[in-house]
């Protein structure tokens, strides 16, 4: 039997990301799209009531509430953390998940261009990141290998710790066509990249492709009140995925100064000036350029 069985394709887990809802709304109405013969697709919206106010949540960040010790936890009350439980009990549970795996559409304010986010070193997870950019040769892969019982992120749900497709840059609240286009194009390569591995003909992919690993997030500058004191340099702005050096321009103050990158390696940038971090401040992800390696070939039981 195909080992790949049930696959979920979930959108609006930040609400005001509208690719993933309009996406999910537009194959509802033509589930053929994503329909794949040799396994079944689910298309659920996961925070609805964040999305019909057109914000990204409404207590708290729903794709960091998926740890099995906070599924778990009964004092957390807020909205995503019932929402995240209610998921678990549709997807999951997490201990023995029902769904084989978890797309998560999401985009960002940031100018990242197409990213494949996956927290799993599994050959079918890396596989389908190779296989998709073997078809996209200008997605990046952006990588946090991680346990998937602690992980956060909603596709950790999933018997495979899944995959998260982000495209940006677009604003929040706002539907971009080539943002759409392009996610849509994500999406059909990876049930693609499922269905041929459920009938053993998946072509053949390269042992390692080049890479970024998550390394830390970094604060904007701020005073003693919690108040922003400077903002992403201009000579950073837009730049994701290029490289930072030490002493590179880092920030700017409010008074027009530059701030250099004091770290002591070149690193890269992700996620630069992203719109939904600023409730914490969060200028950037910092990131190291890595070659990722298909340990073994994905193979169907």
């Amino acid at each position: 039997m195909p080992h790949i069985k049930q696959v979920a394709i979930t959108g609006g887990t930040h609400g005001n990301e509208l690719t993933g809802v309009h996406l999910l709304k537009h194959w509802r109405s033509d589930p053929a799209q994503v329909a794949r013969s040799s396994f079944t697709t689910e298309l659920h919206l996961t925070n609805p009531r964040a999305n019909g106010l057109n914000r990204r949540y409404i207590d708290q960040d729903l794709n960091r509430q998926f740890s099995l010790d906070d599924l778990n936890n009964t004092a957390l009350l807020g909205y995503e953390h019932q929402q995240a439980k209610a998921l678990n009990a549709l997807l999951g549970p997490k201990e023995d998940p029902r769904v084989d795996f978890v797309i998560d559409l999401h985009t960002t304010t940031a100018n990242m261009g197409t990213s494949l986010i996956f927290n799993s070193e599994d050959p079918l997870v890396v596989g389908m990141a190779f296989y998709v950019q073997q078809q996209l040769p200008h997605a990046k892969l952006f990588m946090d290998p991680g346990e998937r019982l602690s992980d956060t992120f909603l596709t950790s749900v999933g018997r495979y710790n899944g995959f998260l497709v982000e495209v940006g840059p677009v604003p929040q609240g706002l539907l971009r066509a080539d943002v759409y286009n392009e996610t849509q194009v994500v999406v059909m390569h990876c049930l693609d990249y499922l269905d041929a591995f459920n009938r053993g003909t998946l072509p053949n992919l390269a042992g390692q492709r080049e890479g970024f690993c998550f390394v830390e997030k970094v604060v904007l500058p701020e005073n003693e009140q919690g108040e922003l004191t400077a903002m992403v340099h201009p000579d950073l702005q837009d730049r994701d995925y290029q490289p930072i050096a030490p002493g590179d321009p880092f920030f700017m103050t409010l008074a027009g100064d530059t701030l250099a990158y004091t770290g002591s390696k070149v690193v890269y940038g992700a996620f630069i000036n992203e719109a939904a971090y600023y409730d914490a401040h969060v200028g950037l992800s910092l990131m190291d350029k890595i070659q990722i390696e298909l340990k073994s070939e994905p193979t169907a039981d």
